[in-house]
Order: structure tokens, then sequence, then C-alpha cells
């Protein structure tokens, strides 16, 4: 079988050991990648770990896990796939960070793979989906580097929880059978729900706002019967540049603690021209909020209602 590799590279405004810890940490990756949608890791040994990685390729969602071999002092990430996605028959590569002075650091992002069978459809569909993710995640990397944090920066996180006196296991159906929404939630006017492989979902969705709105949104969720739900939005309204969430089960005695939690960034470029030329960070954060946990506290209710009817 035929090896392929290929080298991407950009230069990022930021010491080299920042540049570094944005890489190492992988479970903000979502936070910070476009293509990945959820990252778990476990760790081996020294400088050693196992993550399991949901991401999307070519428009459509893929899962793998891969081992890590970190070198703090050498500023080097080499990664392997243990359980690759068909058409990848393997998949390795090395992230090198490279301090070019104390402001300025090169990054290299090498991959290795092999497509099944040799298979020139397969390889064709490995070059393009490596090609544009890995231009993805070192333009988003490039952009979180310099780009710096503050505290009434663009991400914020915020949830709400509800007590819910049933069985995780109905609660979970409820969230889960997002297919049902429509019929079940009043804010959902239209809902297309794609499960091809389990436990990996495609949701798309069309929510009306208090105002009147229609917003379509196009999620990937990864689902842990019956402990949680992550998701990650790649369409996304017109004030996010990001948003990811989850709902999350816990029991409590013969409760259950639903919480739904959402992580995003806004577009502050777009704010004037949705919520007023006077509209500034802090309106824009209360509006999503707002709008956002509005749509998760009315969920969690009709769950609540739902799990409670069969627990009686």
């Amino acid at each position: 079988m035929t090896t392929h590799e290929v080298e991407h590279g950009t230069t990022v405004r930021a010491p080299a050991a920042d540049v570094y810890r944005i890489i190492a940490d992988v479970e903000n990756w979502p936070l910070v990648f476009p293509p990945s949608v959820h990252v778990e890791r476990t760790a081996i040994g020294e400088g050693e770990e196992r993550i399991a990685v949901w991401a999307t390729a070519n428009g459509t969602a893929k899962g793998w896990t891969s081992r890590r071999r970190l070198d703090r002092a050498a500023l080097r990430v080499d990664f392997r796939q243990e359980v690759s996605a068909a058409p990848v028959a393997s998949m390795g590569g090395t992230w090198i960070v490279e301090a070019q002075d104390a402001d300025t650091t090169r990054v290299r992002l090498l991959h290795d793979y092999r497509a099944v069978d040799d298979d020139p459809a397969g390889l064709s569909w490995i070059d393009a989906a490596v090609d544009r993710n890995s231009r993805a995640e070192l333009a988003a990397l490039k952009a979180w580097a310099e780009r710096g944090t503050t505290e009434d920066g663009p991400t914020f996180v915020f949830e709400d929880t509800v007590r819910i006196a049933g069985a995780a296991k109905d609660v979970y159906d409820f969230l889960d059978q997002a297919q049902l929404w429509s019929e079940r939630l009043p804010h959902v006017r239209r809902v297309e729900l794609t499960e091809d492989t389990p436990g990996l979902q495609i949701l798309e969705m069309d929510t009306v706002a208090k105002d009147g709105s229609v917003h379509t949104t196009k999620s990937v969720r990864v689902c842990f019967p019956h402990q949680r739900i992550v998701y990650k939005q790649t369409t996304l309204p017109a004030l996010l540049l990001l948003h990811t969430g989850s709902w999350e089960l816990t029991e409590d005695g013969d409760d259950v603690l639903a919480t739904s939690r959402h992580t995003v960034t806004l577009n502050t470029d777009s704010v004037p021209k949705v919520l007023g030329a006077q509209a500034g960070r802090a309106e824009a954060r209360n509006f999503v909020r707002g709008a956002l946990s509005a749509n998760s506290r009315a969920t969690l209710a009709l769950a609540k209602e739902f799990a409670e009817a069969r627990h009686d």
C-alpha cells in the first residue's frame, strides 16, 4: 500500500510556548479548530496520551482514536490514529512548533496516510479532507493565538440546570430523539436528523425567535447514552462565530439534574447590523445568552414533563 505525505504551515505572531500550549490542550480543540466537534483524552504515560476525536471532514462527521506523544522541550506533538474511519486505512503526523523570534512562530503540520485498498477515489477524498482541515486548523490556530483573551472577550460560557423527578434514560431519550422536536418543542419549526453512525448525529433545524424571525442551524452531535450529548454548530446565526454545547445528566438521589451548557464566541462585526448601531459587546452577550437560555429552558422543561410522566 502506498503512503502519501503532505505538509502545511503558517506563521503566527505569538510566542512559541503559547502556540504549543494550544496544540497540546486537545480538549479545547472544538473551541479553536472549526473541524473539531468533541475530543476526549486519556493519559497513558509520561508525555503520551490516547484521544478520541469526533470531527467533520469534507462535510461528513467522522470519529477515530489516536495516540499522541507530546515533547514540550522540543515543541513537538506526534500523533498516530489507532482506529481510523474509512476511507482512511492509516494516518499519522506531527505538529512542529519553531520559534522564529520571541514573538513569532512557524508552525508545520505534517501528515502521512494510506487509503483503504489504495482506492483512488478514497485517496482523493483523503487528500481533499487533509488539505481542507489542515488549512482551516492552521488559520484558526493563528487567529486564536494572535487574538489573546480578555475578561470581557467575545467567548463566554453559561448554563441552565433543571431538577427532574424521573429516570435519566427518559430524559436522555427526549434529548436524543431530536427528529421529534418539531412536534414537541414550540420554538422548533423544522428538523432533520441523520445518524449514519450510531451515536453520531447531524441535526439541522429551523427555530423561531421571540420576534418571529426564523434561524436555521446545523450541528454535529456526539451521544453518550444515558449521560450526555455534546454538539457543535456548523451552520451558525449571524451573531456567532462559535457555538458548542452539551446536555448533561447527573443522578442526584432519586432525581436527575439536567444541565444545558453553552460556549459561544460573538461575531462582533455583525453586532451593529443585527442589533443596531448603538449595540455593543455587552448587549450582544445579553441577547445571545437570553435567546439560547430561553430555548434551553423550554427544552428542559418539556424533557422534565416527558420524563416525570413516565416515572409516575
